[in-house]
């Protein structure tokens, strides 16, 4: 297990462990982390062909016996504050990545929030942006 880590790959592991929440990791999911990896200004200057690693290595982690706690522990010793932000608003695009948004996810989301101190009033605002950045047109 990784002892520390950076907040790029944290950030990797919240979207892994949203993705992961229901016991499977959709590709839509998977396309979804590659593209916020690939797209998204908190990761400039990340190794995209680090995703898969990255990805492997908190998949492995949460096999583990209490691996969900030891996961968090790490992602919540990486990142500050505001970064708790952004890996909630990156937690809320991987759940929404798929419709509809599943209660293990929700569950998920709950935790994050509470395990990263997210004022309701935050969250509530990225939650809505979240949604507004999914919706379909549809004919």
């Amino acid at each position: 297990m990784t002892a520390t880590l950076n907040p790029q790959s944290a950030l990797i592991y919240v979207m892994v462990i949203v993705s992961a929440s229901d016991a499977r990791m959709s590709d839509a999911e998977l396309h979804a982390i590659g593209d916020i990896v690939r797209s998204v200004r908190v990761f400039e200057g990340f190794d995209e062909n680090k995703i898969i690693p990255v990805s492997s290595e908190c998949a492995a982690i949460l096999q583990e016996r209490e691996g969900l706690i030891a996961a968090l522990g790490l992602v919540k010793e990486a990142l500050s504050p505001h970064l708790r932000e952004t890996a909630y608003c990156l937690a809320l695009d991987i759940a929404l990545a798929e419709s509809p948004v599943l209660p293990e996810e929700n569950r998920i989301l709950q935790r994050l929030r509470t395990e990263f101190e997210i004022d309701r009033l935050v969250a509530a605002a990225l939650e809505r942006a979240a949604i507004a950045r999914h919706y379909r047109v549809t004919a």
